[in-house]
């Protein structure tokens, strides 16, 4: 067996395990190693070998021909030092890849198959092509309520679980599709301010221009380990995090990974998606947004009907305490969209400042009100006001400065960035209709949520009175190339319609 010397490629493949190897290594003729083929790495006293894709160099400077190069992922899973000894072998594929063939073909899969598939995308077994199929399978076949309740249950124990040994703990998710709808960064501070426990673990975006996480990220540290969440919570009764740093249902972030570019969100998938990630952290008590709006991502009162009873079965069959409310998705919450916007809405919101947007403080206070009336000491139909004396008092904005400061605090930019256009209004009226895909679309091309500063700031919503000429919204770049890309999308179409009435 032929002996490789270990290096470390310093290339970030994001969820992928990819191993290098030089061309004319003598290896790859003789072996007949060939460019995506997976491979087996054997480290010398390792339990067990780490699997890659393998890529094929032809610069000495990436890999040498008597090297094996390893992304910065992989690397860190072989626990060896660079130059090490290590041999390879052609890697056996998956076991489980039968069952995404099986989906694939448009049939039902089993608790045992689910597991199979997800044990098996945990352990790096599956490439990025071959999990792309077993989600295009997910979305063609769609999944039924058990094969969801299967997925789940799989996501969640094939990662960390947490039991902070409390009765009660509290939590709350919006299913997506409303650009600047920040809820989650009011709610959160509100109800931790009343004591009761709410660790809020957020994905980034995957079709959005931005994800709690992304927006958090501007004001603190998200990518918190296990012991770093447990001090949180423990000190300041709750936390805004991204997932996937602490091994919380790890196969979720591995498929996020590969339905963002994809712009893939299937139903089920995107339920066992949330509650896996919900129970792995604990949660006992969860409240579900489904905003409702022509251009959200859940246009129709019976199709959100559809998916809270698919939400309420997963639920009741893994004993989550669970409530649905439908809201209003006609257009964007607040009026910034992008991390550094979002932010400036929602601290302008905790400091009761006169121009906070009155619609982000209100559904946060609805939200975290139905929230508190989780707790039996809070009577039905108080909460409402209970978290608006919390947040009115100044409690939450103290509470958010807290879980900032123990999250660990970010020095980032507050300001919007320079590079602006704004948007005209190019008829007078009354605006009618605001297109949340457009907006969301304008934003992302912009360069959120890569580029924090980078987004739309609005200023007009559906209901308000225009003028010739008035400004609808702005657009904010950081780079050229984005704010060329998202001014010439707004100008081909701004995402407003505006009505003589």
């Amino acid at each position: 067996m032929t002996i490789l010397k270990l290096r470390r490629v310093a290339i970030d493949t994001y969820k992928e395990n990819v191993a290098y190897l030089h061309r004319n290594c003598s290896l790859y003729h003789s072996e007949g190693f060939q460019a995506l083929s997976k491979i087996e790495i054997y480290c010398e006293d390792a339990k067990s070998p780490v699997i890659a894709v393998l890529n094929i160099v032809d610069d000495e400077s990436i890999t040498a021909v008597d090297e094996l190069g390893l992304s910065e992922q992989t690397f860190e899973q072989t626990c060896a030092s660079e130059g090490a000894s290590v041999s390879i072998n052609h890697a056996a594929p998956p076991s489980s890849i039968k069952f995404v063939h099986k989906k694939v073909a448009g049939y039902r899969l089993h608790e045992k198959d689910l597991m199979s598939i997800c044990e098996d995308i945990v352990a790096n077994r599956y490439s990025k092509i071959e999990i792309a199929a077993f989600l295009v399978g997910c979305v063609e076949s769609g999944l039924d309520r058990d094969e969801v309740l299967h997925l789940t249950k799989a996501m969640i124990e094939t990662g960390q679980r947490f039991d902070w040994g409390e009765k009660l703990i509290a939590d709350k998710h919006c299913i997506g599709g409303i650009p600047g709808n920040r809820t989650t960064m009011i709610v959160v501070p509100i109800v931790a301010a009343h004591g009761m426990l709410i660790p809020k673990t957020s994905s980034r975006a995957i079709t959005s221009p931005a994800g709690t996480a992304d927006t958090m990220e501007v004001l603190a540290e998200v990518d918190l380990s296990t012991k770093e969440l447990e001090f949180v919570l423990r000190q300041e009764s709750g936390f805004l995090t991204w997932g996937g740093a602490a091994n919380i249902a790890p196969v979720d972030d591995i498929l996020i990974s590969v339905e963002r570019p994809l712009s893939l969100d299937s139903p089920g998938q995107m339920v066992a998606s949330i509650l896996s990630k919900k129970l792995a952290v604990g949660s006992t008590h969860l409240l579900i947004d489904i905003p409702i709006g022509s251009t959200a991502k859940i246009r129709s009162q019976s199709h959100a009907l559809k998916l809270r009873k698919l939400f309420e079965y997963v639920g009741d069959h893994l004993g989550l305490n669970l409530e649905v409310v439908i809201t209003d998705g006609r257009q964007p919450i607040g009026n910034g969209i992008g991390p550094v916007l979002e932010v400036r809405d929602v601290m302008r919101v905790l400091q009761n400042d006169p121009h906070a947007p009155k619609d982000l403080r209100e559904k946060s206070l609805m939200l975290a009100g139905r929230i508190l009336e989780f707790d039996p000491d809070v009577r039905g139909g108080h909460g409402y006001k209970l978290a608006s004396d919390i947040l009115n008092s100044g409690r939450a904005l103290e509470k958010m400065q807290s879980i900032i400061a123990a999250q660990g605090p970010k020095d980032t930019p507050r300001q919007a960035g320079e590079l602006k256009y704004c948007v005209l209004a190019q008829q007078a009226g009354v605006v009618s209709k605001i297109d949340n895909f457009q907006i969301a679309q304008i934003a992302r091309l912009a360069g959120a949520p890569i580029d924090k500063a980078a987004g739309v700031d609005i200023y007009k919503k559906i209901g308000d009175k225009v003028k010739v000429g008035e400004e609808l919204y702005a657009i904010h770049a950081v780079f050229r190339p984005d704010f060329n890309f998202s001014k010439a999308a707004a100008e081909k179409n701004n995402a407003y319609q505006i009505s003589e009435k």
